[in-house]
């Protein structure tokens, strides 16, 4: 059931008690890690309903939903996160209107979200998806491929490579959970000591951010957690963080 958005405020509470007692776990400052909440399929009262609990930062998969969401409450302060895999055809509708974009395995994506990035805007945040459980199902470019992507994708001009996203396989256990994050977090330790400079692990939504953040997420994708389970969609999108 779709939460009412005056229990926004507490469920927003609940889900930063848990960030904070992750981010002690791990001897972490609780600043060191975002929440972005992931709005795909709620409607605009919800998004604004957590905005005025403190969230300033929101995702979205279902372009044509998330635009007219970015137009009716243009009057609030919001970063806008694009997640999930790009498509060539809409690439320049999202680099017009996001800030960030989770979900780039393609340097042909990478070329067009640059070249479309209008030029009054700041660079466009960029985090590289990874298949780190090599699902057929799933986006995101083979760990192996990584370095020669992070090099080609740093070099191009309005945007900027913030660092790595995956959704892992699901699993119940927080000890395997922990699995799959701590791969993608050697890979982007490897990848700084390279010389990526990359400062962000967006990875962890509602059933394992906590595993995530013990293990280096610096932005933690929530939906179920703040908007209750979301009601049915025909698009097709990744799965509910």
């Amino acid at each position: 059931m779709l939460m009412v958005p005056q229990n926004s405020r507490d469920e927003v509470r609940k889900v930063r008690n848990r960030i904070e007692s992750a981010t002690q776990a791990a001897k972490r400052n609780v600043d060191s890690v975002t929440l972005l909440a992931v709005s795909k399929a709620q409607p605009a009262n919800s998004i604004r309903a957590v905005a005025e609990a403190g969230v300033r930062d929101i995702g979205e998969s279902y372009l044509q939903e998330a635009l007219g969401k970015i137009e009716e409450l243009k009057d609030l302060p919001l970063t806008w996160h694009f997640i999930g895999r790009v498509q060539a055809n809409k690439t320049r509708v999202i680099a017009s209107h996001f800030d960030w974009v989770h979900g780039v395995d393609r340097l042909k994506i990478a070329e067009r979200l640059s070249e479309q990035r209008p030029f009054h805007a700041l660079p466009l945040n960029v985090c590289l998806q990874v298949n780190i459980g090599g699902e057929d199902s799933k986006g995101g470019v083979n760990p192996s491929e990584l370095p020669s992507l992070v090099a080609a994708v740093g070099a191009l001009p309005r945007l900027k490579l913030r660092g790595l996203m995956c959704i892992p396989p699901d699993e119940d256990d927080p000890a395997r959970q922990r699995m799959g994050f701590a791969a993608m977090r050697r890979a982007f330790e490897e990848l700084n000591a390279a010389g990526a400079r990359l400062d962000t692990l967006s990875m962890g939504m509602s059933g394992d951010f906590e595993a995530a953040i013990l293990e280096g997420a610096t932005i933690v994708r929530i939906g179920t957690a703040l908007f209750g389970e979301r009601p049915h969609a025909t698009n097709t999108a990744p799965p509910q963080p």
